[in-house]
């Protein structure tokens, strides 16, 4: 096959496939976003079983004396686990997550899949 034809053929599918990725994304987002809003907001008894944190991004270093410098972000969630048995975990704020400890018993707030606090017993 030409290569001038193979090459713009294979950079129009990767575009493509970008971009459905992309439309995919904002879809479900979107249909979360929807869905969080359409469920009552809940406060049921809850334990903190599990904390985890997740750091995205970093430095990039090439190997001449300039650096390129990324951005890093670091995301919080904690598992709860409800008086049922039901574990549900949440992305929490950073304030929230340093307050926490495994074993926390108290009142979680939530609205489907989104956090709205969390009450400390006692």
């Amino acid at each position: 096959m030409d290569p001038f034809v193979l090459i713009p053929t294979l950079v129009g599918v990767i575009f493509v496939i970008v971009i459905c990725g992309f439309v995919y994304t904002a879809i479900s987002g979107l249909a979360e976003w929807s869905r969080n809003n359409s469920l009552p907001i809940e406060q049921v008894p809850a334990r903190v079983v599990a904390k985890r944190s997740d750091v995205r991004g970093g430095m990039a270093h090439s190997h001449s004396h300039m650096h390129s410098h990324r951005r890093v972000s670091t995301y919080y969630f904690v598992t709860f686990e409800m008086e049922s048995g039901e574990r549900a975990e949440f992305g929490i704020p950073g304030a929230e997550y340093g307050l926490l400890v495994e074993g926390d018993d108290g009142t979680l707030t939530y609205q489907g899949t989104r956090y709205h606090g969390f009450q400390r017993r006692g």
